[in-house]
């Protein structure tokens, strides 16, 4: 049956960048994700709604709960998931599933109370005292099968209800995978994997991209001498970096066998979440052996079936963290950022400058008033820019600008077609306001660009041979209308410092299309 389901959300590349495909169209997925509890109750989310679409929202990101939907083993009761299904469509919003089951922030909190009181069915990890901790092992055949088909009778109920609406686009497996606060399961099963060989599939994709590793990576196994067969110790070193390389394997087989059980019932695209790293921290002092930077080519090697693995960015070195996650083909969504108003910018500049899929701030539906406003503002942007966004993505006809920092404003310059933009970021002149700069530009025609944002300015060079100095036919402030730009202002004098550049005021969000033309 499933093979026979056409149109169905999926990923396609187009140039340099994979999009999602919603109904045979493009899609951008200009999200938020709710608190973790707040899709427990379909009363709690009856006000909430309402107040997503002013955030201009398409899609939600959602936790559903193994615990609520298998209370009794084998019984399954999907009532709050088609409720929320029910509520979402009522609203016009897409939904992406968050699956909280065998680890939610590596524990293993939402699993079913049927499995928490039963250890020696559905064991746990263990610590260096043999002491078990709140995480089941990843391990256990049981405790992975359970989860699977839990999961595969979840993807199953969400083909039989909504794979004519597409309501669901796509699906998170599990939620931060990791080990916490040891660097390695230390149960007798564990350890008697850890001392044997390392897993031939695993060696055979290192081999197979050895040239195109991730370079922390790489380095690794290159200070062993790219050894090709021994222990885990053998050919990855002694110490936590191989307790987590080895915990990354497992976690990456488990995830990727519930991403097979529910693709089997119904395809949709799958992804893994990552917690980051703190500065200074080993091994078992963070979430450990998730889908981290470092880490991507293991995950890679055990989840065959997972589409993408996600940063959840909660630090302010955002492009930082971006870019590690921008490579070896990987394609870029951001399921959770820290709230606040910065989140307004860091949208524009990812979707942008990384052809990513889409944004998404964590606590969506508990923004403060500054952010709310803030963040209204952009994604009513990205809302209308949303058809020229994807027609130029992958291209090289589009970039994001962001500080590196608060308090780093340098400016920065990028070359797009034959111009070279000098981009200044600027500051709101009253200090208890926040301070967001930060946007994007599109190449929309040979001559023309068109910026969205706020508190930037941009002047303009010649960067090909031909006629040296660059003057400015027009500046328009407008917006979009049902995908047609509609003009507003034309701004020059003051606007434009007398034809000198083009400004988007700090303060406030807003779009602009500049025409140039060169001179001797």
């Amino acid at each position: 049956m499933v093979n026979s389901l056409a149109g169905l959300p999926h990923l396609r590349k187009q140039g340099t960048a994979t999009q999602l495909i919603v109904e045979d169209k493009p899609f951008l997925v200009i999200a938020g994700e709710l608190g973790n509890s707040s899709s427990s109750s379909l009363e709690y989310m009856r006000p909430v709604w309402p107040k997503l679409v002013a955030l201009n929202l398409n899609t939600v990101l959602i936790p559903v709960y193994w615990e609520l939907i298998e209370p009794t083993e084998g019984k399954f009761d999907f009532t709050l998931v088609d409720g929320l299904i029910q509520d979402a469509r009522k609203h016009n919003l897409h939904l992406v599933p968050l699956w909280f089951a065998s680890w939610k922030n590596s524990m293993s909190c939402y699993a079913p109370a049927w499995v928490k009181t039963n250890q020696k069915r559905f064991p746990r990890s263990q610590d260096r005292e043999g002491k078990g901790m709140e995480i089941l092992s990843p391990f256990s055949k049981e405790n992975l099968e359970t989860d699977a088909r839990a999961f595969g009778a979840f993807m199953r109920h969400l083909r039989e209800v909504d794979a004519s609406n597409q309501t669901v686009i796509m699906v998170q497996v599990e939620n931060e995978i990791g080990m916490i606060p040891d660097s390695r399961d230390r149960s007798v099963i564990a350890n008697e994997l850890y001392n044997q060989s390392v897993p031939a599939e695993l060696m055979s994709y290192l081999q197979q991209h050895k040239e195109q590793l991730i370079p922390e990576f790489r380095s690794v196994w290159a200070a062993n001498s790219f050894k090709t067969k021994g222990t885990w110790e053998e050919i990855f070193g002694k110490g936590p970096g191989t307790d987590e390389i080895f915990m990354a394997w497992h976690f990456s087989r488990y995830a990727n066998r519930i991403a097979e059980a529910g693709k089997a019932e119904y395809p949709l695209p799958m992804f893994v979440n990552a917690a980051l790293i703190r500065p200074g921290y080993q091994p078992g002092q963070y979430p450990s052996a998730g889908p981290l930077p470092h880490l991507i080519d293991v995950w890679r090697a055990g989840g065959s079936k997972i589409d993408f693995l996600s940063p959840d960015i909660y630090f302010q070195n955002f492009a930082e963290w971006v870019t590690r996650y921008d490579r070896s083909g990987n394609p870029l969504f951001i399921p959770e950022a820290m709230p606040g108003p910065i989140d307004a910018v860091n949208g524009l500049y990812v979707i942008a400058q990384h052809n990513a899929i889409g944004y998404s701030p964590f606590s969506i539906d508990s923004l403060d008033e500054e952010t709310t406003k803030a963040l209204s503002q952009s994604y009513d942007l990205l809302r209308q820019l949303s058809p020229l966004i994807l027609e130029h993505q992958g291209k090289g006809e589009m970039a994001g600008v962001l500080p590196e920092g608060p308090e780093q404003r340098q400016p920065q310059q990028l070359t797009l077609g034959d111009y070279t933009l000098h981009v200044a970021f600027e500051r709101q002149t009253n200090p208890s306001s926040n301070a967001l700069s930060g946007g994007l530009v599109i190449a929309v025609a040979p001559n023309e660009f068109l910026f969205a944002g706020t508190g930037l300015t941009i002047t303009f060079d010649a960067a090909t041979p031909g006629d040296p100095l660059v003057g400015i036919l027009s500046v328009d402030e407008g917006q979009f209308e049902n995908g047609q730009w509609v003009a507003g202002r034309r701004l020059n004098g003051d606007q434009t410092n007398q034809g000198r550049h083009l400004r988007l005021p700090p303060g406030r969000f807003g779009i602009q299309r500049i025409k140039l033309y060169r001179y001797a």
